[in-house]
Formats: structure tokens, sequence, C-alpha cells
């Protein structure tokens, strides 16, 4: 009796040709799926973030074996002229002169926000999320009622509003949705400029700025919501030859909160996480330039990708600068 080797995926046992019947076999006809580090068959819904129980996941489709080796999917033709394009030349990194470190970008030049993609687990994972909070909504809106007793002033910007009862719900709430700012304009040299983000009405006279009534009509807000509490994330960074890719390790950011933004040479992470509970800060000054225009954000289930393009085709020492030691003991001398 000589077994054959079983060609069908998923099944790989070896079988007695003259004993093949149906049944006899449990393999996927689909094809394999790896897709945000879960990985399964296109034939059926299980996934496995494990490649070892992947590969023993049962198959979905049972029949005969199979010792016909299947047909390699065939290739879209390549365009030379495309793959010319795409070539990325690598070149090694040069000790930089001193007059190129001086060159440098300045790290305080103007930001700008990276475009943001929202990936399909993260949206699934939003969805769930948002059906638990809305199971949840009533409940939290009564324990948050109860708290309120007359004369609760309202948590909105500049309104002066007070909790009478029950009726207080029904009125309604003018305030600012922005926050204040303090700046000393170009053309004012003795008085800082005073006003709300939301409206910018400028004024110098601070009594002036307190009893500027609010831009936008809403609810009052007797019970202030609790802000995210900052914490650490698993942060990890991996390179090709044109590209550096931050990952910040966060289940279920929310992508209207978050943020990233960068210049040539920074790049200032704002990730809340969690139902709005958790927030990642990060600001890394990066060791070379990028082009923020060829930059974007990838967000994903269990973690956010940062995907910065290289202003040059050559491999990062480390992801963020540090000062040469010349120039950190010249200003150590300076110092002293």
């Amino acid at each position: 009796m000589t077994l054959v080797h079983c060609y069908n995926k998923g099944c790989g046992q070896k079988y007695d040709p003259e004993k093949n019947e149906d049944g006899s076999c449990h393999f996927h006809p689909g094809a394999p799926v790896f897709h945000d580090a879960l990985k399964g068959w296109s034939c059926c819904k299980k996934r496995s973030t494990d490649f070892t129980e992947f590969l023993n996941t049962p198959g979905c489709t049972s029949g005969k074996h199979s010792n016909e080796k299947p047909p390699e999917p065939e290739k879209p033709p390549v365009d030379p002229k495309i793959v010319e394009q795409e070539v990325i030349v690598v070149k090694a990194p040069l000790p930089k002169t001193q007059k190129e470190i001086d060159e440098r970008p300045d790290e305080n030049e103007q930001m700008q926000r990276l475009k943001v993609v929202v990936g399909a687990t993260l949206k699934q994972a939003l969805e769930k999320q948002q059906k638990e909070l809305d199971q949840n909504k009533d409940q939290e809106l009564k324990s948050e009622m109860d708290k309120i007793t007359i004369g609760t002033s309202c948590k909105n910007n500049s309104c002066k509003a007070c909790y009478n009862g029950e009726d207080s719900d029904l009125e309604k709430c003018i305030y600012h949705s922005g926050f204040p700012v303090f700046h000393e304009g170009f053309y004012v040299l003795c008085f800082r400029m005073k006003f709300w983000s939301c409206c910018q009405r400028k004024t110098s006279d601070f009594d002036n700025f307190l009893e500027q009534e609010g831009c936008e009509v809403g609810k009052h807000l007797w019970v202030k919501k609790e802000s995210s509490q900052k914490k650490s994330c698993r942060f990890d960074w991996h390179q090709t030859p044109g590209f550096v890719t931050i990952s910040v390790f966060s289940k279920v950011a929310d992508p209207e909160k978050s943020y990233v933004e960068v210049n040539k040479v920074r790049c200032k992470i704002h990730v809340v996480f969690e139902g709005g509970q958790s927030l990642f800060e990060k600001d890394v000054i990066l060791k070379d330039a990028i082009v923020p225009e060829g930059s974007q954000v990838k967000m994903l289930g269990t973690k956010v990708e940062i995907i910065l393009k290289k202003l040059e085709s050559f491999s990062w020492s480390a992801l963020e600068f540090t000062k040469p030691k010349e120039q950190n003991n010249t200003e150590n001398q300076e110092t002293s």
C-alpha cells in the first residue's frame, strides 16, 4: 500500500488512493487571509492571531483527497515604466558635517496634521463599543442627575446659569465651545490680547473678555465629564528604504479625537483610546528629515500606525535625534 500526499489546503495528510472517498478530506477551498495581525481563510469566518492556530484550523469543506498541486496564482503583468518609477535607490548614510547639522530644519517650524485612514477592524470595534455605550447611557445619565443639586452652575464656558430643577434642562445654553487664548499681538505692544478660539473677538480688557457672550447655543452641562487619563502604550518603530513606520499599540483609538502633527523633523502624537478614557501623548524629534505631504496615519483595531516618508532613502540609525557630543560639550562650557 503506497500512501500519497494530499495537497488540499488545510489537509496535508497522506492517504491511500484506493480508499479515497467523498468526505475523507477536510480542507479550505479559499485562500489564506492576513489582515491587521489576524490570520484566517477567505472561505470561513474564523480568525486567529496565532500562526500555529491558523495552520491547525480545521477545513470547512469536505470532499476527496487530491494529489495534484494547486496552480500558482497568476501575477498581473508589470509595466516596466511603473517599476522604474517605483525603484528607490538606497544610499549609505554619510557622516554629517557641522554645517549640515547647523542647517538641519528647525523643529519649531509650523506643524501640519496628517491625513488619517481608518481601517475596517477599527470601524467594527467602534461600532461594538458604541452599542455598549448606548446600553449604559441611561444608567450613566440617571447617576449624573443624582449628583446635581439646586444651585449647581453650568460647566460650559461663559454660561452663568445655575440648576434650579428639571425645568433648567429646557433652557438654552449660550456658551463658548473653544478655549481661552492670551496672545500678545504684533500690533499691540503694551497689552496682551484675549479671546476665545471659537470666535476670536479680541479685547485687551480682562473684564470685557469675561463678559463676552457665548457664540454657540446648546444644552447646559451640569456635570463635567472626566478628562482622559494619560497612559503609556507599547511604542515601536521599523523602517523600509523609503518610509519610517511608528506603531502605537492602543486599542480602539478614537479617530475624531486623535491626531498626529508633523513638520520636517518633528512628530507630535495625540491618541485617545479605550472609549475616550485613556490618552497617549509623545513628542518625537526625528533623527532625519521627512516629507510631511507624503506621510499619513493608519488607525487599526489594536494600534495606530504613523507612516512617515523619508526625505532621503537611507537607513536611520535611530528614530529620535540626539545632539552630537561636541555640540553638547560646547553648550555645557558656555553655560558654566
